[in-house]
């Protein structure tokens, strides 16, 4: 096998377990990718800011992809590149998330802006990236710097027909994935994870064949296919696990340590 020297990861899913929590052992085995000279990067629709409680604990040195790559920053946050989606786009994009009886989201570059707080998944999107949101009676002004776009429902298979005509309505003036079944991810055409690994690779002066991907969800497939190794989690779905090179265990049974452990490492100190 080629040799590993970037491992980039979701979070959500991946990363962290159910409950949000960056375990131990999963602290201890991105040390030993440190280590071992392997370069460790994260990736999620989450906002920079959602990802700062893990830049400390993963003692992280790359840049930080947030929204799934609309915005690298540098670990202490400081924006290197922004994505923003063309003021047409968003609107149209809101349109058919509502049009699809689904509730908006809107981030830009330091805002979440939403209009009901009590709608759902919204008091545990503020639990998980740890800042509140803020709420409008229009979107008007966000969406004229908007970074992401979510559509949110309980109802999956209303959140995957919705990613379809989605796809269908704005082509390649956007890119719209699942980031959880319950969410609708809209970025900037160049803002998806298999964008983020081309980013990486010529950021750091990494060819793609070395660069490993873990990740859980459809919008991960976009890295699987631009990396040189992919792993899919236990708890993604059959359709998530056939595009991958390896499938490691749940979010909830160290799935991400053990991937490192087993597919990074190997011979060089991973357990079994």
């Amino acid at each position: 096998m080629t040799e590993i020297r970037l491992f980039l990861a979701d979070v959500d899913g991946t990363l962290v377990t159910e409950q949000k929590v960056l375990t131990e052992r999963a602290q201890a085995a991105v040390a030993r990718l440190h280590d071992n000279g392997i370069a460790f990067a994260i990736t999620s629709g989450r906002p920079p800011r959602g990802m700062a409680m893990l830049i400390e604990p993963l003692r992280l040195q790359t840049p930080v992809a947030g929204f799934n790559g609309g915005v690298f920053t540098h670990p202490d946050l400081s924006i290197i590149e922004a994505r923003t989606l063309p003021e047409a786009v968003a609107r149209r994009a809101v349109e058919i998330i509502e049009a699809h009886g689904m509730d908006v989201w809107v981030y830009t570059g330091n805002d979440w802006l939403l209009r009901d707080d009590q709608a759902p998944h919204c008091a545990r999107e503020q639990w998980t990236v740890k800042f509140p949101p803020k709420v409008v009676a229009d979107f008007d002004d966000g969406l004229t710097k908007a970074a992401k776009i979510v559509g949110i429902s309980d109802d999956h298979d209303l959140v995957q027909r919705c990613e379809s005509d989605m796809r269908k309505a704005v082509g390649d003036t956007a890119s719209a994935a699942r980031s959880q079944p319950y969410y609708l991810d809209v970025t900037h055409p160049e803002a998806n994870k298999g964008g983020v690994v081309a980013y990486l690779s010529r950021t750091l002066s990494i060819p793609a064949a070395q660069i490993a991907t873990i990740g859980d969800m459809p919008n991960d497939v976009l890295m699987f296919e631009k990396s040189g190794l992919s792993i899919a989690m236990g708890n993604a779905s059959d359709e998530v696990k056939k595009q991958a090179t390896c499938v490691t265990d749940s979010y909830n049974d160290e799935g991400f340590a053990k991937a490192i452990e087993r597919y990074i490492l190997g011979e060089r100190g991973g357990k079994s």
